[in-house]
């Protein structure tokens, strides 16, 4: 039973759903529920689908998280960055607006399902850590300048495209005497208003001595009001005829059952976004559900999340959907608003049913325009230029990979800009351990503490060298291990006695142990000795295997100190003999 808990989490806080629970999670659920519609409308046209398959991509997939997931507040679906990239994706192998292009972001989903319970599976969660926070950061702001920039065609009602910057800047110029005025006014009036209810609103109503409960709801339900307004306006005024474009007729009824494509060139052709899109958001998700976990001293299981987001994208491909992940700014409002259980995802999903069913045939005349402008207010909120100057200040190689994420991704476009951001935070991890800080040590007068000579003022000796290696040594770094070394003895002729400090050395791979051994070699020939220091447990069970202990030109000592008494002259200040108490 606690195996299939550990796969089916519903089971686990199912046992204990009590009423109080499920008031909390329903209320949670009508808020999220009056946030997601107006922005899974809005995130599907970002993603070059129709309308309605932001709605089929909130419904199963919600209820699988809710199943098989393990975070407690984060509400799955749609997304910007995702919608994005499947935009990107999907438009490369189909025409927006033929029945292939559908098919295709159903294969997408799928094949993203895949992958994450495969991940899931063989508990491969850790390798999303691979892509570094300052490169999510710097991708995630240039995503949300696309997307912006992306949606300003439909706030002018003009046809325009591409998949970078430049391209959509110059498609919008070339084709900006086409701007429809009455587009315009609807466009920017629902821009501003979204502004300001973002940001004025909470305020205003609390002046206005509303309880702060319905204020909430009020504010997250900015987005319908602008959604209500607009089409309200279209439609009593007529002003699809005026060249206004609108939604138009979207299917009323539950997600269908829907079949992703399977030819073998189509899997092909989109394995690779399909994987890109899984990483950036399983990232995205587990950051926000750790974070929110983490408020209420819960955990979360990374890998089970896998399964869960697996789930969830199975779903969004076998109902009409596209790729969906965790929101961040669904996830805390579900969260603000008291969401206790995945239950409250459960009753989201219900409440956007109802919304298929009953509710569709009112946004016939929703104008683009206003769903560009909750894409933009939205995506705005996740530029942030300061991890430039964040990075800037604290180290310089995170700040040209932020920068250069950024510069790919505005330039050549969101999937070139990903797949550069994964390079180089693996380069950059590489280049930070292939040259490891290694200090030369002394003895802090008065102490039995060794620091960096080049730190503090410590007593050495002319005759012995210590080197403290602060990182652990594989294939990449063994070289600069040796080198290093070599380097020191020669300059310095009057060493007759290396003692490598091993306290902060977690791992010595099979590439480092042949390293050592030459240096040891290396160092017998020229009559010097190599000593070990603090020698962690696990390194040294590894090393007492190898030919290394047995043949060292020296000693293992327990700790720095007793290297330092045993190898020179000085007295042992604790009133023993080569370490002892």
């Amino acid at each position: 039973m606690p195996k299939l808990r550990q796969y089916f989490p519903i089971l686990e806080w199912g046992r204990r759903y009590d009423r109080a629970a499920l008031s909390s999670d329903l209320l949670a659920a009508v808020i999220v529920t009056i946030m997601l519609i107006p922005q899974s409308l809005a995130y599907a046209l970002l993603a070059g689908l129709p309308p309605e398959a932001g709605i089929y991509a909130s419904i199963a997939p919600i209820l699988l998280y809710a199943v098989f997931g393990t975070s407690r507040a984060l509400a799955v679906g749609p997304v910007a960055v995702v919608s994005l990239l499947t935009a990107s994706a999907v438009g490369q192998v189909a025409q927006q607006g033929t029945a292939g292009y559908a098919v295709a972001a159903l294969t997408l989903a799928f094949l993203s399902g895949v992958f994450l319970i495969l991940m899931g599976v063989l508990r491969l969660g850790f390798l999303a850590n691979f892509l570094s926070h300052p490169v999510i950061a710097g991708f995630i702001t240039a995503s949300g300048i696309l997307i912006a920039a992306s949606q300003v065609r439909h706030l002018l009602g003009i046809e325009a495209g591409g998949q970078d910057l430049a391209q959509i800047v110059s498609s919008i110029m070339r084709n900006l005497d086409q701007t429809n005025g009455i587009t315009l006014l609807i466009g920017a009036a629902a821009t501003g208003f979204l502004f300001w209810a973002r940001r004025r609103l909470r305020a205003t109503l609390a002046r206005l001595g509303t309880p702060d409960l319905l204020a909430d709801i009020l504010t997250r339900a900015g987005p319908v009001a602008a959604v209500v307004a607009t089409t309200l306006a279209v439609w009593a005024l007529d002003l699809e005829a005026r060249g206004v474009q609108i939604v138009g007729r979207v299917p009323q009824g539950l997600p269908p059952l829907t079949m992703p494509g399977l030819s073998p060139d189509l899997l092909r052709a989109l394995l690779m976004p399909a994987i890109l899109i899984s990483v950036i958001g399983f990232v995205e998700s587990v950051s926000v559900a750790q974070t929110l976990a983490a408020k209420r001293r819960q955990r979360i299981d990374p890998d089970q999340e896998l399964i869960g987001l697996g789930a969830a994208n199975l779903g969004a491909a076998f109902t009409g959907g596209y790729p969906v992940t965790g929101g961040f700014a669904r996830s805390v409002v579900n969260f603000d608003a008291g969401a206790r259980t995945p239950a409250a995802g459960a009753f989201t999903a219900i409440g956007l049913a109802v919304a298929a069913v009953a509710l569709t045939p009112l946004v016939h005349h929703l104008p683009n325009a206003t769903l560009a402008a909750t894409i933009i207010v939205a995506v705005l909120s996740l530029v942030d230029f300061s991890i430039l100057r964040k990075t800037w200040r604290y180290s310089r190689a995170d700040f040209v990979a932020v920068a250069v994420t950024i510069l790919l991704t505005l330039l050549l476009g969101v999937e070139i800009g990903v797949a550069s951001g994964v390079a180089i935070s693996v380069m950059l991890h590489l280049y930070k351990t292939s040259r490891p800080h290694v200090a030369e040590v002394g003895l802090v007068p008065g102490s039995q503490h060794f620091r960096n000579v080049l730190r503090h003022s410590v007593t050495t000796d002319p005759r012995l060298l210590t080197l403290r290696v602060d990182e652990s040594l594989y294939f990449v770094n063994a070289r600069f291990l040796e080198d290093l070394i070599q380097k020191r003895v020669t300059e310095g002729c009057a060493i007759r006695d290396v003692v490598l400090m091993f306290s902060a050395v977690n791992e010595v791979d099979f590439s480092a142990l042949e390293s050592l051994e030459a240096v040891n070699q290396r160092l017998r020939d020229m009559g010097v000795g190599l000593h070990l220091s603090e020698v962690k447990g696990p390194v040294m069970d590894r090393l007492k295997r190898s030919d290394l202990i047995r043949h060292l030109n020296g000693r293992v000592f327990l700790a720095q100190y007793d290297a330092w008494v045993a190898l020179t002259d000085a007295p042992d200040l604790r009133g023993g003999s080569d370490g002892a108490p």
